[in-house]
This record gives structure tokens, sequence and C-alpha cells, in this order.
């Protein structure tokens, strides 16, 4: 995959992102990740507080590709990679922006050792990728609650007058 373009100083490549992690003292770095299609209340609220538990908030976005394979339904993504990763920037919570090919980003939690991994609700803790190698690092994983009925597909279905 290509690098998209990086109008942000919030935005890194995987690899850069690795570097400037390391170089943070006493950090303690939260990492999340998904695809942020289309950014509602429900991502705003998870990000917020996902940020309360570390000093760093790291989102990782699903690439274009990474995005189609997930089978989120027709036309998706909505936005590209490159307008997904601007928007997230922008958000305060935020600290740092990657993405990730793969299917899971479960490599990238390998590569940025994150201190503290965060889902939404409909992940239960034993479900989440990479939760095995931050426990192990002696870190935390977390399972976020939602805020019920907000969530992409269904601000998709109805946009389209399908609710």
């Amino acid at each position: 995959m290509s690098s998209p373009s990086l109008k942000s100083k919030k935005i890194l490549s995987p690899r850069a992102l690795a570097t400037r992690l390391k170089k943070l003292k006493r950090a303690t770095p939260v990492f999340t990740n998904g695809c942020y299609d289309l950014l509602h209340v429900g991502h705003i609220s998870l990000l917020t507080r996902a940020k309360r538990l570390g000093t760093h908030l790291i989102v990782a976005l699903n690439s274009d590709d990474s995005v189609r394979r997930l089978e989120k339904g027709p036309g998706r993504p909505l936005n590209t990679l490159a307008d997904r990763l601007q928007v997230i920037a922008a958000l305060e919570a935020v600290d740092f922006v990657t993405w990730f090919d793969d299917d899971t980003p479960l490599e990238l939690i390998r590569q940025l050792k994150p201190r503290v991994l965060v889902k939404g609700g409909d992940w239960r803790v034993d479900q989440i990728i990479g939760a095995a190698e931050v426990l192990a690092r002696k870190g935390k994983v977390k399972s976020l609650p939602f805020i019920a009925g907000k969530s992409t597909t269904q601000l998709i279905q109805k946009a389209r007058g399908q609710n």
C-alpha cells in the first residue's frame, strides 16, 4: 500500500510512529483501531474515554483494502484512508494516527507495544486482537461501553432510508 498524504503532524507511518514512541519518556500509550469511516458521537465518546487511560492516544485505521475485506457493506469505505486520517487527526483527544493494511492490527500492536489496548463494547476483552501481547507486557486491555444506537452502519442505513 502506498503512503497516504500526510498533512498533519499527528499522522505518522507505522515505522515513524514506532520510532516516535521509543523517544517518549514515561509514556503510557493507548491504542485503538477501526475503520472510522463516518465519524459519529459513538466514536467521539470512545476516543475521549480511551485518551483518559494513558498519556498518548494512538488510533490505527484500516486501509481501504482492509475495510473492503471486512465486508462492512457495499461501497465501503465511504471515505478514503487519506481523508479518514485527516478527520481523526483533527480530534483533540487523538495524539497520533497511523494505518494498517492487514486484516487485523496484530502486527502493528506488536510493533508499537502500547501499554493500554482499547476497543468498543461489542468486543469482549478475550476477543480483542493483541490482548494477549499487551497483557503479557503487564499492560491493560479495556472494552469500553457503546452509546446505544450509535453506529456507522446504522447511520448509513438511515441516510439510505433503510430504517
